[in-house]
């Protein structure tokens, strides 16, 4: 483990303000009338009323304190009629699009035209209404109120949120995008808790983007959390861009299962927010893979924290990890990765890497790879660094006439550029070195 400075400590804080939310607006949520979903939310209120938000004595928020996010009296957003013009949204392919405002789905901001034979695509609160056998088997059991705090809080506000499902032998050329967007209110500060169910039914193909992005001023709080179920022989590939405004609050949880022989591919591409923290948790099978990727570029005075768990439960699970991040002005990140392996995975092959810049001499980066291994037929690595753009390569490009600010990019790009390249789609790939080119451009 590596890091800059002791963490701060917090006193515990109180679930109430929310707990008196829930109980306002339960009897108004989608869903209402099952009682499988009340039971599910009525679990994840309880869980939340143990848990509260964490201290820095919990420690997996050793190094991520919540008292600027505490601070806020934030309220339950609700659904917004206008605000959002479907031309300023951000987009990869042609291929279909959710919408979201505010954790609600826009049905004149979304686009479902060319949907394949055997894709169903649909907003969760329509899909609760309509066709609830769909979620029933699916919804809460891989992200658990038992275990995350903010998967219970998430659970507890179950609203509204994308529901994806690709069916046997199904592929999906164009990327399906998921686009939230945090607007906020006028009136004040607003929460929301999106929910993202994703199934890839056996030897199936997709690749799923989600868009995380402000278009308000105003303080948001958007709490996410998706479940991916990845189905025997199939590829499922899900990215995330997240672009949230100067005010925002993200926190997101992405938890995976993934079948014999299947793949999970997980990218995150953070630059937004005031404070973010995304985690993610992956279960292999046997013979199974995933890729789990990203990039940081923080600035300012933003918190960035990626968190990741990947556990090998089955033999001959194959696990690549490579993160990548930039980090200037006063920002903070946090990198907690972890890498399981259970007894009887023999033939195991993990790998992760975690790799930072620090731009200047304020900002700051906690690592804490782990490795917890309980067979012994295995090949796992990790390791983390942190280091300054190397002065030599800086002064290489300046003698042929480069700008300082234009090879500053340049090398800051490339570093990045080891992470992006995992991306296996030629075309988002070339649009997350877009959002990074753009990034760099307001440095």
């Amino acid at each position: 483990m590596t890091s800059t400075h002791s963490p701060r400590r917090g006193d515990p804080v109180p679930a109430q303000p929310y707990l008196e939310q829930y109980d306002r607006v339960k009897a108004e949520l989608p869903g209402a009338a099952l009682s499988w979903v009340r039971d599910l939310r009525e679990l994840g209120r309880s869980r939340f009323a143990e848990l509260g938000f964490p201290t820095a004595k919990v420690e997996a928020w050793k190094y991520t304190s919540l008292k600027s996010l505490e601070k806020v009296a934030f309220q339950p957003a609700r659904p917004a009629a206008a605000g959002v013009h479907f031309d300023v949204l951000p987009h990869v392919g042609t291929g279909p699009r959710l919408v979201f405002v505010d954790g609600f789905f826009r049905a004149d901001l979304s686009s479902t035209a060319g949907v394949p034979a055997g894709v169903e695509l649909s907003g969760l609160a329509e899909t609760l209404s309509r066709n609830p056998d769909l979620v029933g088997e699916h919804l809460g059991r891989l992200a658990v109120s038992d275990e995350q705090r903010f998967v219970a809080l998430n659970t507890a506000f179950l609203a509204d949120g994308a529901v994806v499902r690709i069916g046997r032998g199904v592929e999906v050329a164009e990327p399906i995008e998921l686009v939230f967007v945090s607007l906020g209110s006028d009136d004040g500060a607003v929460a929301f808790h999106p929910r993202t169910l994703l199934i890839a039914e056996p030897q199936s193909k997709a690749t799923v983007i989600e868009h995380h992005v402000g278009l308000g001023i105003g303080a948001t709080f958007a709490n996410h959390v998706a479940e991916a179920y990845v189905g025997e022989g199939a590829i499922l590939r899900h990215y995330k861009v997240q672009r949230e405004g100067a005010e925002a609050f993200h926190l997101s949880n992405s938890v995976a299962k993934v079948g014999k022989d299947a793949c999970y591919d997980n990218f995150i591409l953070t630059t937004g927010a005031r404070l973010a923290r995304s985690e993610v948790r992956v279960a292999l099978g046997l013979g199974s893979s995933c890729n789990v990727n990203g990039a940081y570029m923080i600035g300012g005075h933003q918190h960035c924290d990626t968190t990741t768990v990947i556990e090998h439960k089955e033999p001959h699970g194959t696990s690549r990890e490579v993160y990548k991040g930039a980090i200037d002005d006063h920002g903070r990140a946090v990198f907690q990765g972890k890498i399981v392996v259970h007894p009887g995975a023999q033939k195991t092959d993990g790998h992760q890497l975690n790799r930072a810049l620090l731009l200047s001499d304020t900002a700051e980066i906690d690592a804490k790879p782990e490795l917890e291994i309980y067979a012994d037929d295995v090949k796992c690595s990790h390791g983390a660094t942190a280091g300054e753009l190397a002065d030599e390569a800086l002064f290489y490009l300046r003698a042929r006439g480069i700008p300082k600010d234009e090879a500053r990019a340049l090398l800051i790009g490339a570093f990045l550029a080891e992470a992006l390249d995992e991306i296996p789609d030629e075309t988002v790939r070339e649009a997350f070195h877009g959002f990074v080119t753009g990034w760099l451009g307001t440095r």
